[in-house]
């Protein structure tokens, strides 16, 4: 029976860029949200490396994250990731459908690995695709990590804030991470820090809002239709930010709702697991 795993869709409120040669130590410091809406992973082993396939919500896709993630741990597999999360706006679902290929294939095939090492392969993988540089750690924590050191565990370092909140999110199109992360980052990796040591100082959801709210203003990442949303938010007395990287505003609570839009809703959960079969 195909073993599958669940992931939970990771909104960064902010992030700094932290380089290196090696994968697994490369990556972000910064903090974010691991949601209830997530990512649902299934893998079937093949015969053959013609066999590899992804599908995503029943279509056939290319993710470089999760063919990095099948050659780093020497497999070949049909992987089926189903998800309601918008694809490519700051929801992670690269690096979830990288880290629930990882946990999946393992229990399939008795691969014999640690949690941690599945969640460097994975990690390693996203950085490598260029798509993420601290989504997989954080989906395998969950809850409201704060990434304090760059890179995989035990390089990488989390810790979080034990606050579980409602959630409402609504998207206006994507961002092309490769495209930001690759680029001069130094001003934004600024805001970043700036931005870290302020939830360092007063570590309180609202505080976490608040530093993502002037990271992405200060990072210039916001869109016209994410500052609107923004301020409606506000306006109406709740607590948004932008999501890295995505035209994506999240809110605490009903946030959204009561300022008029149309959003979902979800809430902040645990880590990464296998599903029973």
């Amino acid at each position: 029976m195909t073993a599958r795993a669940f992931v939970p869709g990771h909104v960064t409120g902010f992030f700094s860029v932290h380089p290196d040669d090696d994968p697994v130590v490369a990556g972000s410091r910064g903090a974010g949200l691991a949601l209830s809406d997530g990512v649902t992973v299934g893998v079937e082993p093949v015969a053959d490396p013609s066999g590899r396939r992804l599908l995503l919500n029943g279509r056939a896709v290319e993710m470089p994250a999760v063919t990095g993630v099948l050659d780093r741990l020497g497999a070949d597999a049909r992987v089926t990731a189903e998800t309601e999360l918008p694809i490519s706006a700051g929801f992670g679902v690269s690096g979830a459908c990288a880290l629930g290929t990882a946990l999946a294939l393992d229990a399939e095939t008795a691969g014999g690995h640690t949690d941690r090492e599945l969640v460097a392969v994975a990690h390693a993988s996203e950085v490598e695709a260029g798509t993420g540089l601290g989504d997989v750690v954080g989906q395998a924590r969950g809850g409201m990590p704060i990434r304090l050191e760059p890179g995989a565990p035990p390089q990488g370092y989390l810790d979080g804030l034990p606050a579980r909140p409602g959630v409402e999110y609504i998207t206006f199109g994507g961002l092309d991470t490769a495209e930001v992360i690759g680029g001069d980052t130094e001003a934004l990796s600024r805001a970043g820090e700036a931005a870290l040591e302020t939830l360092h100082d007063s570590p309180t959801v609202e505080t976490f809002v608040g530093a993502s709210r002037r990271f992405a203003r200060e990072a210039r990442l916001t869109t016209p239709d994410v500052e609107t949303a923004i301020e409606d938010v506000q306006a109406a007395g709740g607590e948004a930010a932008m999501a890295m990287l995505g035209q994506t505003v999240f809110a605490l609570d009903d946030g959204l709702s009561r300022a008029g839009y149309d959003a979902r809703s979800c809430r902040v959960t645990a880590g990464a697991t296998l599903l029973e079969a």
